[in-house]
């Protein structure tokens, strides 16, 4: 089997370079050589996904039975639409990293694979779109729409796209799961949202790249949700947090509209916290149908805090800085209670 990866050096394209050098494949990555390092034993090529020169150059190293893309996340759709064009006569499939933010109804709306899209033509550039006053729809999920239907211009039937919600894991460049991590090791009472009993649906990284190269291995095309088909209550994962980390830590429950009401920002500042009803209710029945095997929470969480403990750092990304709330702020609102 040969595989192209469309990045391939870091968090989710770097478990799926890995895991695919581990199947005994043939890989190619592909990215500019800014961020991580290259795995070994793949055929690195560096180069630009919006310059002409480079995709081109890029298709002369092919063909591949699938192209895997973990690096479309900031291209508008027409650099994507540049990419797809270019490798379509030398790729077999094409498998698409994609995201929920896809869903016309997300976060409101239960979500299954044959929920509504939002609507972006395969060429737009970095400007089409908006994000709503609620902070839904995001000018983001119409980016990703839009570079998957560039793919589906070019690939059609052998075309796959992988939606997931949120990726954690060794490696996570965003700060969710290293925030809380980090937070109940400082000890002492922490904010915590009600309902306590509400699952939410990370998904590790390493079970996404074990399914993106099934996928990849596979002729059925089409979408897939990739999302904790079992999930977690908040209550749990806090409590494991602090179980790996040896933390003494207290969570202090408080509702929603509190939070709100001291300009608590839902996402960010308490990570995997938001209240809308279909954030945590997407549907992925269909990918495990197809082989989605996803591991116990408790143990992302375990294998995050290893991964940090041993001097663990990831690719610098600035989504980092929006993670967390700020201690004073913190402290403020937990005596105000």
């Amino acid at each position: 089997m040969k595989v192209l990866v469309m990045g391939g050096t870091w968090f989710l394209g770097r478990h799926i370079a890995e895991g695919a050098i581990a199947r005994g494949w043939e890989v190619t990555t592909f990215n500019r050589g800014r961020s991580g390092v290259d795995v070994p034993g793949v055929v690195p090529v560096h180069g630009d996904r919006t310059v002409v020169a480079d995709v081109q150059r890029l298709a002369g190293h092919g063909p591949w039975d699938a192209v895997i893309d973990t690096s479309s996340s900031d291209l508008a759709p027409r650099d994507v639409r540049l990419t797809a064009s270019a490798l379509r006569e030398v790729a077999g499939r094409w498998v698409h990293i994609s995201t929920v933010s896809v869903y016309a109804g997300w976060p409101h709306q239960r979500l299954t694979d044959d929920s509504d899209l939002l609507d972006c033509p395969a060429d737009a550039d970095e400007t089409y779109g908006y994000t709503g006053e609620d902070g839904s729809p995001t000018t983001y999920g119409f980016q990703k729409a839009g570079g998957e239907r560039a793919v589906a211009e070019a690939f059609g039937a052998r075309a796959v796209f992988l939606r997931p919600g949120v990726i954690l894991g060794p490696g996570e460049y965003v700060g969710r799961l290293p925030w809380w991590l980090r937070r109940v090791l400082r000890g002492d009472r922490f904010l915590a949202p009600v309902p306590a009993s509400r699952l939410i649906q990370p998904v590790d990284v390493r079970d996404v790249a074990a399914f993106a190269l099934d996928q990849a291995a596979c002729t059925d095309g089409g979408g897939y949700n990739v999302t904790h088909p079992e999930g977690i209550s908040f209550e749990a994962f806090l409590r494991a947090c602090c179980m790996v980390t040896d933390a003494v830590a207290v969570p202090v429950w408080v509702e929603p509209q509190v939070l709100l009401e001291h300009g608590v920002r839902q996402w960010t500042e308490l990570p995997l916290w938001r209240t809308q009803e279909g954030v945590w209710a997407v549907d992925s029945s269909r990918a495990v149908a197809a082989g989605l095997r996803c591991r116990p929470i408790g143990e992302t969480i375990r294998d995050t805090w290893e991964w940090l403990a041993s001097e663990g750092r990831p690719v610098p990304h600035p989504r980092w800085a929006e993670h967390g709330i700020a201690p004073d702020k913190e402290a403020r609102i937990l005596a105000s209670l």
